[in-house]
């Protein structure tokens, strides 16, 4: 993959130097049988050029309006989406807005950004990094996955006219690589377990790197809770929560009756965080079938769900999110993999939005005692740093900076 630079560079590949593992000082790593995914690198994209985020168990993103936080987790739930198999056109629908400010197109009139991450895990850190085409149509021209120092999968744009990258995949017997096409519209890492053989140690190699990083990132759910969502009568469905938290009543019908422990405990944050007093939260099913939430009081009093202020929703939902497990939440995992070799990481943009200083202090405390027990990590964006630093073990990564 070649590139002409970050300078009006339109869809600069990976450079050949990413294929070195730096150090990384004083972040705590995962659980070595966990895959999770330490570090998020906006090469080009958007706003950002050459920016390196660390991702710590617990991860705040502040800064001020502008600054790119947003952008940041808008990346990462990309390669997340693009590691479970999703399309390059369903992952970015608006994909210039992606391009870095101000770039200029090639003499072929292309633009495009780079984006990538390391998955730490058994492996070791495995980094993936990928150039993707935004203009004159979509789609991914360049992409490495590297362990070790060692090129596991490159992949480059030879054919303009046909939609296909050449990829060359580490195999180390009697030829050191071998070399196919693969589609220019999907994650070539997340498509190498159908085709490589497994035969030789360096092929074995390619498949564990390869799983150990779509496994970190089929591990994450990115919600946005959406009052206005939460507050309509949903349908019986699956109970697995989605990421506007629409259905957040179908959901609490499943997990009051599965896990009273864990109901237990969103209960103790709902009386923590929420005005009035709290007996329980439950749905209620209707005439037609429909669900709807509600509040107990305690005293025969029952406040439906629509009727508490977006704060309070907002409050509600993240705190169930917190409290529960990946088979709750809407999320591709990998099935293949035992539930006890995944780490579930919620990705959370705008975490503290509508919420007053009592509620966010309450969730970050949460969140703090959920991240520290390995229950899941947290990748989250934050408008007020003010309280983050009373919360134990956080990281605070400054964009403005």
């Amino acid at each position: 993959m070649s590139g002409r630079g970050e300078e009006g560079a339109p869809v600069p590949g990976p450079r050949p130097e990413q294929a070195q593992v730096p150090e990384r000082a004083q972040v705590p790593e995962p659980s070595s049988d966990r895959p999770a995914v330490t570090q998020l690198r906006l090469s080009a994209f958007a706003g950002h050029r050459g920016r390196t985020v660390e991702l710590t168990p617990l991860t705040f993103l502040t800064g001020p309006s502008g600054s790119g936080k947003s952008t940041a987790l808008r990346a990462y739930e990309a390669l997340a989406r693009l590691g479970a198999g999703a399309g390059l056109a369903e992952v970015f629908p608006d994909p210039l807005s992606c391009v870095p400010e101000g770039a200029r197109p090639d003499a072929q009139r292309r633009r495009g950004f780079r984006i990538g991450c390391t998955a730490d895990g058994p492996e070791g850190p495995v980094r993936l990094d990928i150039a993707v085409q935004a203009d004159p149509e979509l789609r991914i021209v360049g992409e490495r996955l590297t362990a070790g120092g060692l090129v596991l999968l490159e992949t480059a744009l030879r054919d303009p006219g046909r939609p296909v990258v050449q990829a060359a995949w580490h195999t180390a017997g009697t030829s050191p690589v071998t070399r196919g096409p693969l589609p220019d519209d999907r994650l070539g890492t997340a498509l190498l377990p159908l085709r490589v053989a497994g035969k030789t140690a360096g092929q074995r190699q390619v498949l564990a790197a390869a799983e150990q990083m779509v496994v970190a990132l089929r591990s994450v759910f990115a919600c946005d809770p959406r009052p206005a969502a939460m507050r309509t009568p949903v349908r019986f469905g699956g109970g697995r929560l989605l990421r506007d938290c629409g259905n957040l009543a179908d959901v609490l019908w499943r997990t009051r009756a599965e896990c009273a422990r864990r109901h237990g405990l969103l209960m103790a944050a709902v009386r923590a965080g929420c005005a009035g007093p709290a007996d329980d939260l439950l749905a209620e099913r209707l005439p037609d079938g429909a669900l709807r939430g509600l509040l107990d009081r305690g005293d025969g009093r029952r406040t439906d769900l629509r009727l508490l202020g977006d704060g309070e929703l907002r409050y509600l939902a993240l705190a169930l999110v917190l409290l529960t497990g990946p088979g709750v939440l809407e999320i591709d995992r990998a099935g293949e993999v035992p539930d006890a070799l995944q780490a579930l990481t919620v990705v959370a943009d705008g975490f503290d939005h509508c919420l007053d200083p009592r509620q966010s202090a309450e969730l970050l405390r949460l969140a703090a005692r959920m991240c520290e027990r390995g229950h899941l990590r947290l990748a989250a964006a934050v408008s007020d740093a003010s309280g983050l630093a009373d919360v134990e073990g956080a990281t605070v990564v400054e964009l403005g900076v």
